[in-house]
């Protein structure tokens, strides 16, 4: 059955929703997204306070191609809905001894900040550089928009992964080619931006170094909230239908297939059924059938990532002197890695991500001013037993302690607007299991086959999309899916 007969009900508006929505309608579905927030964008949610625009994250947006795909699909141009900004550099990482490398686009300007730290590093950077190009294209160019819904797909996908030795960690595969600790950490913090630990997460996540290299690193004018924005206006031109504040309460079914949903506004049937929600929540929905329960059973004895605590501040002024993206690193690496993933320790020494969007676009903040947000990754609620009702104004004083110390000395002084984010928020708003930020950790174990399916095992119209599916978390992962889940459906 094609054509315009067919109809889809997409849960949830994060971007691997938007994307599927958009593919969806593009093949002539028509297509409704049911939205439990007050606005679209799930985690890339957005507040405007006192003339700043807090974007909620994700900030950093890598492979733009993959979004242009998606205007292509009906013809039209992204640069019509969103302008995107090149950042440069695309990190600046700051360690608590005053040591500052600009993880530079440009490789000249790259290769000469690595020689300042480690002249002999250059040419183990160069191999780094090939290994990460290799697994890209073995891992995502090849794999990431391929549905693994059996076991068998993973076994012939296997002999690459083996030839990388995807067994290994990330911070393995860079500790091979490069010396310089301060470099290792460099070359293998990405992880952390999906939600995985480098030193357990497969070497095929390697490939984000070379995505960067190739695609460049991007902000949309305006901030994330805008990219939304357009991916909103295209669906919505295409002829889809989008619901906010409507959650769903329930996904019905009746034998082998879902017939639908229930909001607050009734019943809503339709031919088919993708969740872009939380994957734990998404087969709650499920009610009481067996396939529900017993899916939420064998999610909740998996390893979900790691939650965020965020906190969103204005300051007077402007920082020439502060880049865009800045990594601010803990002295303790794999110990403060261990508190995080092992432990569930809230670290007094946390590694922060420092976002500061005026650094490219001042409409982000009223003229004079200046917008941030600083991330800490922090346990998830299964891990840590924090009441983060109570502790996030002690946590918040440590991040701006840690900001004073090392890129924003006298930031209390200039302080006119802030507000936290807590893992108790990435539950109540997102209905995240464990207030988890990325979902399911990506372990080689916890990905491809054996994360969330695109296509449900029991129900056969009945799809997932987004973190908790494969490829994974990020803008490009979460895009990915939508591709792979698409493919299924139309």
């Amino acid at each position: 059955m094609s054509g315009p007969h067919r109809t889809a009900i997409v849960i949830g508006s994060g971007f691997g929703g938007l994307a599927l929505a958009i593919r969806l309608q593009s093949a002539g579905i028509a297509t409704t997204i049911f939205e439990a927030r007050d606005r679209p964008g799930g985690r890339a949610y957005v507040w405007q306070r006192e003339g700043h625009v807090f974007d909620a994250g994700p900030t950093v947006i890598t492979d733009p191609a993959c979004l242009r795909e998606l205007w292509a699909l009906s013809g039209s141009e992204m640069a019509d809905d969103v302008e995107l900004i090149p950042v440069e550099p695309f990190y600046r990482l700051v360690w608590n001894d005053g040591t500052r490398f600009d993880y530079a686009g440009d490789n000249d300007v790259l290769e000469r900040n690595i020689a300042a730290l480690e002249p002999r590093d250059v040419a183990g950077y160069r191999r780094f550089l090939d290994y990460s190009k290799g697994v890209y294209r073995e891992g995502y160019e090849k794999l990431g928009a391929v549905p693994f819904l059996d076991f068998g797909s993973m076994v012939r996908a296997a002999p690459a992964l083996a030839r990388y030795q995807a067994w290994q960690s990330v911070y393995s595969a860079v500790s091979r080619h490069i010396s310089n600790d301060k470099l290792r950490q460099a070359f293998s913090f990405h992880t952390l931006l999906v939600g995985g630990n480098p030193m357990t997460t497969s070497s095929i996540y390697a490939l984000i170094h070379h995505l960067e290299k190739s695609g460049g690193v991007w902000f949309a004018r305006g901030g994330t909230n805008r990219l939304v924005a357009g991916m909103v206006a295209l669906f919505e031109r295409l002829g889809g239908t989008i619901h906010c504040g409507e959650p769903v309460q329930a996904i019905t079914h009746a034998g082998k297939r879902v017939t639908g949903v229930i909001t607050a506004s009734g019943a809503h049937q339709a031919d088919m059924v993708a969740s872009n929600g939380d994957i734990v929540h998404t087969y709650r929905l499920l009610g009481d059938h067996p396939r529900g329960r017993q899916a939420v059973r064998r999610l909740e004895r998996k390893r979900f990532s790691p939650s965020l605590f965020v906190v969103h501040f204005g300051l007077e002024g402007h920082y020439p002197e502060i880049a865009h993206h800045s990594i601010i690193f803990s002295d303790r690496y794999g110990p403060l890695l261990d508190d995080l993933y092992k432990h569930g320790v809230v670290a007094g020494d946390p590694s922060l991500y420092l976002h500061h969007p005026t650094a490219t676009d001042p409409s982000m903040a009223p003229p004079g001013h200046s917008t941030f947000y600083a991330l800490a990754p922090v346990p998830n609620l299964a891990k840590g037993d924090v009441d983060w009702d109570a502790e996030a104004e002690r946590y918040r004083e440590v991040v701006f302690d840690r900001l004073e110390q090392t890129v924003l000395p006298g930031l209390r002084d200039r302080l006119t607007v802030q507000f936290c984010y807590t893992p108790q928020d990435f539950t109540q708003d997102l209905s995240a299991h464990l207030g988890s930020a990325f979902s399911l950790e990506p372990t080689l174990l916890q990905s491809a086959y054996f994360r969330g399916h695109n296509r449900d095992d029991h129900f056969g119209n009945l799809y997932l999309v987004g973190a908790g599916t494969h490829p994974g978390a990020g803008i490009p992962g979460v895009v990915g899916s939508a591709k792979a889940t698409a493919g299924l459906m139309i």
